[in-house]
């Protein structure tokens, strides 16, 4: 029933207008790395590092990630909310969990294949024929942990208050975009710092940017934290739904 589910929400998540909308966004450092790619043909080892990891920690990771997220997770439950068809899926004999799992499952795919498009774009664009080629990787295995993160917390979001989208975007451009990445005192608050701590762990490549994240320990265990947290959240919150609709 978990993959039902999963599969219905794809088709119905996956056919939104957001979702162009998205994979427009991830294009945007992929472009802007094809534009240094062929303007810079006297660049340097070092300097190829630095761009595709300023790249991939200051617009990927705290930009395209998180607004995929936004997008896609506020409508995994939220649509089904809007259009009433969230009564029809809880009264099927299934434990409220396992909905949330697959929920979460869903948006989450659907969020890391467009952030996926951004990191392997830009960051082979840049690296290709560099040995900083390991960031590519690192990146791609970071953005999966850190977009479970931010999904699991925008489902939550979305039960939780009617403008969860604007709540989120207020997230996004303010905390993650700007605050967490000048002030280092916030770092244990933000998903971008874990997401870019865990990438740091993952590569030997020595990249400034990179040494102002997280250490991979307790970027690992809040990451973990939050989402069991938006998962029971979540859980809870379904479960009220429901019995408030019988009520």
């Amino acid at each position: 029933m978990i993959g039902v589910i999963v599969g219905v929400t794809l088709r119905q998540v996956g056919r939104q207008r957001r979702m162009l909308v998205l994979l427009v966004l991830a294009l945007v450092p992929v472009l802007i790395s094809i534009l240094y790619r062929f303007t810079a043909d006297n660049s340097s080892e070092r300097d190829a590092i630095e761009f595709a990891s300023g790249m991939l920690a200051t617009f990927v990771v705290p930009i395209v990630l998180p607004l995929a997220a936004l997008l896609v997770g506020t409508s995994a439950l939220g649509q089904d909310i809007e259009e009433g068809t969230i009564a029809y899926l809880l009264a099927k004999p299934l434990a409220r969990w396992k909905v949330v799992v697959a929920k979460m499952l869903s948006a989450w795919l659907l969020t890391y294949l467009v952030t996926l498009v951004a990191v392997l774009g830009s960051g082979l664009i840049v690296l290709t024929g560099h040995e900083g080629i390991s960031l590519v990787p690192a990146f791609v295995v970071a953005c999966a942990a850190g977009a479970l993160a931010y999904v699991a917390i925008f489902i939550a979001l979305s039960l939780r208050f009617s403008r969860a989208l604007i709540i989120g975007l207020g997230y996004v451009f303010v905390w993650e975009a700007i605050i967490s990445q000048f002030i280092a005192g916030v770092r244990f608050l933000s998903i971008r710092a874990y997401t870019v701590g865990i990438a740091d762990a993952l590569t030997d490549v020595d990249a400034e940017i990179l040494t102002r994240s997280l250490d991979v320990t307790p970027a690992i265990v809040l990451l973990v934290l939050l989402v069991a947290l938006g998962g029971w959240y979540a859980t809870r919150a379904v479960t009220r739904f429901q019995i408030s609709e019988r009520v």
